[in-house]
């Protein structure tokens, strides 16, 4: 795996889910590799109850009914929509149950306003058709049809995103659990095997971009995922998140809690005024979430690596929210100016620590940026 930028979660995780295997008993539903038991011991971590030889190390963090609920729900005949904010780790958790279901988590269409039907169906090798004509050899079957010919998990990210008529396409293949093919006169039919689900994802700040059709609305069980606000949660989420990051670097570079809380602490000042916000100008372009937390740690920690002194200072980690968060000018630096005088400085008076430092760093990039 070291050649790859990112390993999937079934080769990043390989050896913990063989051996999750060779060691359940449970009853599987359909071809599933795990059973739901193993699936969410997979997701969230053992615990010491759960009388195991060995540590699974927690991966997604959530509320465990959560979990529970879209297991469920792909052990039934219905899709899963994973709906939520920005940043709450929906396609991390889609990621995760296809991995552990069907240890392959790469069936994806990724939706836009320029995914067709095709992306979703099928589609054609040209010049095999100029040659030989029409016929199962010379389709190129789409992830989804991957998924229904292999009674595995296909992937479906902002499902919102795809315009109506690929909904709709996708509408016929949840309920009939098959694909037409009306150009071929034989084996013109793609069925679906047991097995085949579908884990679609939507960002729900996208509601009025192309908004989900009853219809295909019945076809899914819709499970929300909230913004992370325990800081304890979100501190796991972020440290976990960095460490992986390090890994993957090779850096030994060490985060100190001081300013992990100096981070978390300046989010949730953030997030505050953006909810008591008049108007969208006077709030940051950003989500403020907590996938773009970890965005502003890691830019820190990469910039000291190569351009600091291989230590986490608070001036890079106050420079690195500023640059990271700051992107409408000049609504969007100001807003992060009058974070910086109205809170950062008052608190580093008060309290001293690393404030001072974090918010000589922030106006040393406002300053740059203006």
């Amino acid at each position: 795996m070291s050649d790859l930028l990112r390993a999937p979660a079934e080769l990043k995780y390989a050896e913990e889910l063989d051996w999750l295997e060779s060691v359940d008993d449970n009853p599987k539903p359909f071809s599933w590799r795990l059973s739901p038991k193993m699936i969410r011991l997979f997701v969230l971590g053992a615990e010491r109850s759960d009388g195991l030889d060995r540590e699974i190390a927690q991966k997604w963090f959530g509320d465990r009914s959560i979990v529970e609920r879209a297991i469920v729900t792909l052990a039934s005949d219905r899709g899963l929509l994973l709906i939520g904010d920005p940043g709450t780790g929906k396609s991390w958790l889609a990621e995760l149950l296809a991995a552990a279901i069907s240890r392959n988590s790469t069936q994806v269409v990724q939706g836009t306003a320029g995914t067709t039907e095709d992306h979703i169906k099928y589609s054609w090798n040209v010049s095999m058709v100029i040659a030989k004509g029409q016929s199962r050899q010379s389709m190129i079957p789409s992830p989804i049809m991957n998924a229904m010919e292999s009674g595995t998990i296909g992937r479906f990210e902002e499902l919102t995103r795809s315009t109506s008529d690929v909904q709709d396409a996708l509408i016929s293949i949840l309920s009939e659990k098959y694909i037409s093919v009306p150009e071929l006169d034989n084996d013109n039919i793609v069925f679906a095997k047991p097995g085949f689900s579908v884990i679609a994802t939507a960002n729900s700040r996208d509601r009025g971009v192309n908004d989900l059709s009853s219809a295909l609305k019945r076809r899914f069980n819709f499970v929300r995922i909230p913004v992370v606000t325990n800081k304890k949660s979100e501190a796991e989420i972020v440290r976990f998140r960095t460490e992986e990051l390090l890994r993957r670097h090779q850096i030994e570079l060490d985060v100190p809690p001081t300013l992990l809380d100096v981070l978390l602490r300046s989010f949730a000042d953030l997030r505050a005024a953006s909810a008591a916000a008049g108007s969208d100008d006077e709030k940051l372009e950003s989500a403020l979430s907590t996938a773009e937390q970890i965005g502003v740690l890691e830019d820190a920690i990469l910039h000291s690596n190569f351009f600091g002194e291989q230590a986490l200072t608070a001036r890079t980690l106050g420079s690195s929210l500023v640059g990271s968060l700051s992107r409408r000018a000049p609504e969007d630096l100001a807003i992060m100016n009058k974070y910086l005088h109205g809170v950062v400085e008052p608190r580093g008076k008060d309290e001293g620590g690393e404030w001072p430092e974090f918010l000589a760093g922030g106006r040393d990039t406002i300053a740059t940026l203006s």
